[in-house]
């Protein structure tokens, strides 16, 4: 087998890349990793190049791929390493360029090597990606090699080819097979029950009425004023989103059995919008804007609203984005995510391990003690299905 690297996607034939996406994340898609380049969202400009990984069988067959870029910053990646670009500076040395396999803006766990169901040595493979990596690390003169957010099987897999594992907690709904929302509250205690109900209920008092859109339903209009909202919280905050109207508008045209976008509405004006994309088994949450601030809007939009619809299109889980502690109390669960880490200087290399030993160990804490703030009741807690989910911190 033989590994190359492609500087656009576009140079890979859609039908070759989306068959090695078995998990069929929209993510992963074609598509989408299209949109984001041929919008310009991610380019050499805003500090992405693209530098993908192919691997071919002997016979020239497509047998994996891996979404990499050579990056010049850290911003859009949700696997701070920060303090790792100030060690290399106080130490004279340069931490960018960086090689980064992961999706752009997107902390989604899934698998991040796209293997076809052919391929037939799988640890061959690993070593074949990685040395290819190492050698086009050495010749752009990139310090390290990235693969952030892999599914825990291919986080296996990356360390055995001695990457570095570290771990962070994300907060993730699952559906225990329930009737509708209600019956979902009915496994809380009762306190935090009617806490939730509280808020909903206020939603309603402010005169705002939401509306669960999918597919075509989503039209011109209501992108427009999505990405209007969209655009605005990154104003709010100094600065501008990382992503542009064309990539939107590309989503829509070639995603649009993938997503799903909640609509906030205030006397038949537009105060707010939630964008989801989904597959099979599992809605993501991922870009929320507002005209103003409504109490507990936010949630309603971007959770109660997701789960809800979770329930009732019977997908397994609601991955609402990074970040939120705000999240446990109302039935998010804690879960493991994971990123795995090389760097050429050997002793960079052995100072983050040490570093990456105790930020697990507080981790690990961390998720045990908000697993102790989770609202189930005593029934649910003791449910062995629940258990497992809580106790393993299982993310999909």
């Amino acid at each position: 087998m033989q590994a190359v690297v492609v500087s656009r996607i576009a140079d890979v034939e859609r039908a070759d890349w989306n068959a090695l996406n078995s998990s069929e994340c929209p993510f992963l898609s074609h598509e989408f990793l299209n949109a984001l380049e041929q919008s310009g969202s991610v380019c050499a400009d805003t500090g992405w190049e693209p530098c993908h990984i192919l691997v071919h069988a002997d016979d020239g067959a497509l047998i994996a791929a891996m979404p990499t870029y050579n990056k010049h910053h850290s911003y859009g990646e949700y696997v701070f390493d920060w303090s790792w670009a100030d060690a290399y500076h106080r130490a004279g040395r340069q931490y960018y360029p960086k090689l980064l396999s992961a999706i752009p803006y997107s902390p989604v766990t899934s698998p991040r090597l796209l293997i076809s169901d052919h391929a037939v040595d799988i640890a061959e493979l690993f070593i074949t990606v990685k040395d290819k990596i190492v050698r086009f690390a050495n010749s752009s003169g990139a310090s390290s090699w990235h693969v952030l957010f892999p599914d825990e099987y291919q986080k296996r897999l990356f360390t055995a080819q001695g990457m570095l594992a570290r771990m962070d907690c994300q907060y993730h709904w699952f559906n225990n097979g329930y009737r509708d929302f209600e019956d979902f509250l009915s496994t809380f205690t009762s306190r935090k029950r009617k806490s939730v109900r509280k808020e909903r209920q206020r939603v309603v008092e402010q005169g705002i009425e939401l509306q669960t859109l999918s597919g075509t339903d989503i039209r011109t209009s209501h992108w427009d004023t999505f990405y209007r909202f969209y655009h605005m919280t990154y104003l709010k905050r100094g600065g501008s989103g990382y992503l542009n109207r064309a990539f939107f508008a590309s989503i829509a045209e070639h995603l649009s059995d993938k997503l799903v976008m909640v609509c906030a509405y205030r006397e038949d004006r537009a105060v707010g919008a939630a964008l989801c994309l989904q597959d099979d088994r599992t809605l993501y949450g991922r870009y929320w804007g507002c005209l103003e601030e409504y109490e507990f809007l936010h949630f309603e939009a971007c959770y109660y609203r997701g789960i809800e619809y979770c329930i009732e299109q019977g997908l397994q889980r609601f991955d609402p984005g990074a970040q939120g502690q705000h999240k446990i109390q109302r039935g998010f669960i804690p879960v493991f995510t994971y990123s795995c880490h090389w760097l050429a200087e050997e002793d960079f290399s052995a100072a983050i391990e040490q570093f990456l030993d105790r930020e697990r160990e507080h981790i690990e804490e961390y998720r045990h003690a908000a697993c102790e703030r989770l609202p189930f009741n005593q029934q649910t807690a003791n449910n062995t299905i629940w258990q497992n989910i809580v106790e393993t911190g299982l993310s999909g």
